[in-house]
């Protein structure tokens, strides 16, 4: 490859399939500068160290979770519909990744362990999806009044078991669904508006 054709994403490709190939620990940049037929001080012009390109590709790698999930929160349907199918949404897409490529997941948890600024970043950007879903539904009606970015942060770390990958030896537990509709029957009644919620039992007269 010629130096002009060199890119950032061609560089980002040839260093996913590195980290796949040899793992986190053993991938260095001149196997990816070796698998683009480049120097190694060409990878460089465009990533400065090992780290800058960990957290590149730890970044692309998060973007292919929140981008479809982006998608789903802009959505023009009633919210409550909205924020389920969202959270189905990221469960699934959680599952398949550690399901259908346990070793590439297991080297992507290890990246991710290192780049604690990008993940908080990506975790950051994942709550503000559903506090703009549950300010949407606040703004129509379908919620009842609260704080949406407080809100927001709450539902996504109450459902942390489900999505988060330190949790992902529990996916393969039969019960696991049956709890994720526990916890969501929860969090549904309590972002219910009033006329919604189930009547409070009356204290008794003495």
């Amino acid at each position: 490859m010629t130096e002009t054709a060199l890119t950032p994403d061609r560089i980002l490709d040839a260093a996913e399939q590195a980290l796949t190939r040899f793992g986190l620990a053993k991938a260095t940049v001149v196997d990816v500068a070796r698998a683009l037929g480049v120097s190694h001080g060409s990878v460089y012009r465009h990533f400065p160290s090992k780290a800058a390109l960990r957290d590149a590709v730890t970044e692309r790698w998060l973007a292919r979770v929140s981008g479809p999930l982006g998608k789903i929160a802009a959505e023009d349907v009633p919210a409550p519909q909205r924020l389920r199918r969202w959270f189905d949404e990221l469960i699934a897409i959680k599952r398949r990744k550690v399901l259908a490529e346990p070793e590439l997941f297991a080297t992507y948890r290890a990246i991710v362990a290192d780049s604690r600024e990008v993940v908080l970043a990506h975790v950051e950007a994942l709550s503000a999806q559903v506090a703009a879903i549950v300010a949407d539904g606040v703004r129509r009606g379908e919620f009842v009044a609260v704080d949406p970015g407080a809100t927001g942060r709450a539902i996504f770390y109450a459902t942390a078991r489900f999505h988060d990958p330190s949790h992902a030896a529990e996916w393969s537990d039969p019960a696991v669904d049956q709890a994720f509709e526990d916890v969501w029957a929860l969090i549904a009644r309590g972002l219910a508006p009033s006329s919604g919620r189930p009547a409070q039992a009356k204290p008794r007269r003495a």
